[in-house]
């Protein structure tokens, strides 16, 4: 299985800072955020990694290269704007997959460091839990891991239950905000046209009314990096209680 990080963003709401330097490249605890995704991507088995790029992406092929260095084969698919996440991945399925095979995507602005994507492997199995064959109708076309809602996205974007996720408020069903990790069978952007601009919600969405889209909650340590404010908390030393006026 390939994958793919998605790079190509301008990052506004991260200006200054990205005025000068890509987003994924900016430091969490020492390491650029895509340094730590191709890390643990590597660590998993998951060598054959595609990241797309556009605002300074120069800048991340000279960073990255060939991918050597971490023990990966990286390619690049680079966008002269940036086509929107569904559009971007479009434009880079030659590079992805045969046609067939699923591949996992992780958005480049996230810092998870402990995520194993090893667990992303057979989460698109082709037989249903009886070992029989999907119907193409109904098996899953992607499978997205999910967080619980943070503040600054309180009512989340899908339920989540066991029959998977639903644009529906159900009953039993939990509230939860996609992650930006996920992984998809090629068929999801076939109706798209490499270079179109193209969004991957109101594709999720679509697939959620159809009873094909699959997820699971993930529970460990997960930032959606959007402000300056944010890295610098992130960043900041922890703070030492035991250390601090300690008695003689």
């Amino acid at each position: 299985m390939k994958a793919m990080i998605l790079a190509a963003g301008r990052g506004e709401r991260m200006r200054p800072l990205t005025d000068t330097c890509p987003k994924p490249l900016l430091k969490v605890r020492g390491r650029p955020l895509i340094v730590w995704h191709i890390l643990n991507l590597v660590k998993a088995g998951i060598t054959e990694i595609v990241i797309n790029h556009a605002h300074l992406g120069q800048m991340i092929v000279d960073a990255i290269g060939d991918g050597s260095k971490f023990g990966a084969t990286i390619s690049y698919s680079a966008e002269e704007t940036a086509l929107e996440t569904a559009g971007g991945i479009a434009k880079a399925l030659p590079l992805l997959t045969d046609g067939e095979e699923p591949f996992i995507v992780v958005s480049g602005d996230i810092y998870i460091p402990y995520f194993n994507f090893a667990e992303c492997l057979n989460t698109l199995e082709a037989e249903d839990m009886w070992g029989n064959p999907h119907p193409l109708d109904k098996r899953d076309v992607a499978w997205l891991y999910m967080v619980k809602n943070p503040s600054f996205h309180p009512k989340g974007d899908f339920s989540l239950s066991l029959m998977g996720l639903s644009n529906e408020d159900n009953a039993g069903a939990e509230r939860v905000t996609f992650g930006n990790i996920g992984v998809y069978r090629p068929e999801m952007f076939a109706s798209i046209q490499a270079g179109e601009h193209a969004k991957l919600a109101p594709i999720l969405r679509k697939y959620a009314d159809q009873g094909q889209l699959g997820g699971e909650l993930y529970r460990g340590e997960w930032h959606n990096l959007g402000t300056p404010e944010q890295l610098v908390a992130l960043n900041a030393p922890p703070i030492n209680f035991a250390s601090k006026d300690k008695p003689h």
